[in-house]
């Protein structure tokens, strides 16, 4: 893993391939993308945005870091991050920075999230205590925003449609140590009704992702028209199982990365139609953001008035990405259903393993009151939020967070686990220097300090930067320490 130092120059990785325009504006207007100019206020300034590479934005992890603390960090290292109006947990970095080769990244600090897809989480008006649904939730950064917002407790359910995206998925929250989460592992557009209902559901949908394209303009040459109207019917499947799985009174947040309005306004509309009386949407606005109102026809159709409450993000107007968003409310008078029954865990020797922590790292013996820990594989224990109520159908991927490895001699803790816990531990902790953190995040074998060998027992150790837990490694009784970094979290963002 190349890994920053104090300095600048070496920390900021660079991609100088970046640095200069990737689209041109004459590559726009021979594009499908043209057929939007009747929607665009300003063509020439569309063109030239999406010409532009797109700075990268962080969002600081609420529960581990303010985003005043991160932006003092990150200024001692050279990067010039800026506010972003309208997102107060979010910083703008410059456009070459590499944020998942940073240590703050692998510490959990932070997420790399596109501004426009921070926005979701912001709009669905959540508070602890609701049931949410994510639908099609990989990479994660929008499950993650959620998962705090009800404050790392509760009841989210995150869904994808490829086990290997909810392996990555799962990477990210583990990363960041969200424990109110269970992952699951099928088709959206067939989530089963045994699940219940969900007062909040995020559908982002699968889309064309032509809002993406200044992040990937290699995209621009494969853009197909066609693909819009290949896309509708599967992005109708999902949000008409979202209104049939959200609660009475509750909403659905309908969003994609696109600027078709065949995936956008016309897929809500037609939705619409065929629940009369059941949905309605609801105005909405992005403080701080300029958004656009939904397109009311389109090609020839005519679409209800109230498709003006949806929103549209374009990127010229914020120097970002491009974005659509819907919110749809479910009447309150339509018929409710119990929640069921959730799944049944295994927490048999949980008790005993979690002692075994607080004996070793002097956590305390109440330490764990607001967790609950089961065994939902042979490798070892998860650790969910106390309230967590994952549902028995459909089965899980994963509840909560993989914490602490069972099956191996001696037991040891995850790194996710020890991200969780590890700033509260009163022994066997160590805290790096700069040289010695980059090596550790290298997965090297390194020398400890005569001070920190003299303070530290053998075994395994928590290891911490600045006060920031960064991982699990061993001091072995040969006086070296073994970095336990998990290298498939050491390849960057």
């Amino acid at each position: 893993m190349t890994l920053s130092t104090e300095s600048r120059a070496q920390t900021v990785r660079l991609s100088r391939s970046k640095a200069t325009a990737l689209i041109t504006p004459e590559q726009i207007a021979a594009s499908p993308l043209a057929r939007y100019r009747p929607l665009v206020d300003d063509w020439d300034a569309f063109a030239a945005a999406l010409g532009r590479p797109l700075s990268p934005c962080i969002w600081a992890n609420p529960t581990r870091i303010s985003v005043a603390e991160l932006a003092d960090l990150l200024t001692e290292q050279g990067l010039d991050a800026q506010p972003v109006p309208g997102l107060p947990a979010a910083l703008r970095l410059p456009e070459e920075t590499k944020a998942g080769r940073n240590w703050w990244y692998c510490a959990g600090l932070a997420h790399a999230q596109e501004e426009v897809s921070q926005l979701p989480a912001m709009l669905m008006d959540l508070s602890p205590g609701q049931r949410v649904l994510d639908l099609c939730a990989a990479p994660g950064g929008k499950t993650a925003q959620i998962a705090f917002a009800l404050g790392n407790r509760g009841t989210l359910v995150a869904n994808d449609i490829a086990h290997a995206r909810i392996k990555a998925l799962q990477g990210n929250l583990d990363r960041l140590g969200v424990v109110n989460v269970t992952t699951t592992c099928c088709d959206g557009a067939n989530w089963p009704s045994a699940s219940g209902q969900f007062d909040r559901i995020l559908v982002d949908a699968p889309c064309s992702s032509e809002g993406t394209l200044r992040r990937t303009p290699s995209l621009l040459p494969r853009l197909d028209p066609d693909s819009a109207l290949r896309l509708g019917p599967r992005q109708r499947a999902l949000l008409r199982k979202a209104v049939q799985r959200c609660r009475p009174g509750g909403r659905i947040l309908y969003s994609t990365c696109t600027f078709a309005p065949e995936e956008n306004e016309l897929v809500v509309a037609d939705i619409l139609a065929e629940h009369p009386g059941m949905l309605r949407l609801v105005p909405t606005s992005v403080p701080g953001f300029v958004a656009m109102p939904g397109v009311t026809h389109w090609n020839g159709r005519e679409l209800p008035p109230e498709l003006a409450h949806c929103l549209r993000i374009w990127p010229h107007h914020r120097d970002t990405g491009g974005f659509f968003m819907a919110i749809l409310e479910k009447d309150a008078g339509c018929p409710a259903e119990p929640t069921p029954e959730p799944a049944t865990l295994d927490d048999t020797d949980a008790a005993e393993w979690l002692a075994g922590l607080d004996d070793k790292y002097g956590l305390g013996a109440d330490y764990w009151t607001q967790y609950r820990a089961n065994r939902q594989t042979r490798r070892g224990l998860h650790l969910m939020a106390a309230d967590h109520a994952p549902p028995a159908v459909p089965a899980a991927e994963s509840s909560g967070l993989f914490f602490h490895r069972t099956n191996v001699r001696p037991p040891k803790p995850s790194t996710g686990g020890s991200l969780l816990f590890g700033r509260d531990i009163t022994r066997f902790g160590v805290s790096l220097n700069t040289e010695q953190r980059d090596r550790y995040l290298r997965r090297e074998i390194f020398d400890p300090t005569p001070e920190q060998r003299a303070a530290t027992p053998t075994g395994q150790i928590i290891l911490s930067y600045r006060g920031h837990i960064l991982g699990v490694g061993v001091l072995h009784r040969s006086g070296v320490i073994e970095s336990l970094f998990p290298s498939r979290w050491s390849g960057g963002a």
